[in-house]
């Protein structure tokens, strides 16, 4: 089974990425299913439901999302309803939506687990044993389980991939929004990234404007942080899944530009 997962988008200029950069790479590889985190698609923070269906007919076919996902008030009226999206699972109960899902395509069904970290994010709920009890329910239905570990502090990510391996088929770190070079196979068959990177402006501070990040730096005074322009980039995975038995062949990064 060949599934690519896509790395944060940030506005406009990565929903531009995913429109012109995504069907070249379908062509050369012919994905059975694409999953991509869009908790910055829209504005570069959240998600509206018109986003999501521009990135629903650009071929993507999950959602994931993280810390910004009520950003845009709009979710709430359609998180609930969009089989295709989840948000962290470790949200207390009563928070609307789903952590996790799952998505038939092709024939073969993959489960999907999204997580946010507590290290320099809000404290909710324990994600390393909260992921345990998820497992074990998906894994009554597919062996092939994917985990959007959405943090910030490289250690959380690490430890959360050798937890579950040999029992999720990969996790996948995002939010910092640079990819890692640290894409392997762990010992007992689990794909792991420690951060996916981001599809968006490249020449940009994780998909802001340089000047206003930077200024921010040297006069320490609050700014509202504006997407960047200028070449697009594509970050993302491919990963190689046994659909019988669940375990990881191969994880390949991608980094594909325009512009």
């Amino acid at each position: 089974m060949q599934i690519l997962f896509i790395g944060d988008i940030v506005g406009k200029p990565g929903r531009e990425a995913v429109a012109t950069l995504l069907p070249d790479l379908q062509k050369e590889h012919h994905f059975d299913l694409i999953v991509a985190n869009a908790e910055n698609a829209s504005g570069g923070r959240g998600l509206t439901k018109e986003v999501a269906n521009e990135l629903f007919d650009s071929g993507i076919h999950f959602l994931t999302m993280g810390n910004h996902v009520w950003d845009q008030k709009d979710i709430i009226k359609f998180i609930d309803d969009e089989r295709r999206l989840i948000r962290p699972a470790n949200y207390p109960k009563g928070v609307p939506g789903k952590g996790y899902g799952f998505v038939i395509h092709n024939g073969i069904k993959t489960g999907i687990i999204n997580l946010s970290g507590r290290v320099f994010l809000p404290p909710l709920e324990n994600p390393f044993t909260m992921v345990m009890q998820l497992i074990n329910t998906i894994s009554l239905e597919t062996p092939i389980i994917l985990v959007d570990f959405h943090a910030e502090a490289t250690s959380e990510k690490v430890a959360l991939g050798w937890l579950l391996n040999g029992k999720a088929s990969a996790v996948l770190g995002t939010h910092t929004h640079i990819q890692t070079a640290d894409a392997r196979i762990l010992d007992q068959g689990t794909a792991f990234i420690t951060d996916v990177g981001m599809t968006g402006p490249r020449d940009s501070v994780l998909g802001m404007k340089k000047e206003i990040v930077i200024n921010s730096f040297l006069t320490q005074m609050p700014a509202r942080f504006e997407v960047a322009n200028g070449v697009i980039q594509l970050n993302a995975v491919i990963l190689d899944i046994d659909e019988k038995t669940g375990k990881a062949r191969r994880i390949v990064p991608v980094q594909r530009f325009k512009g």
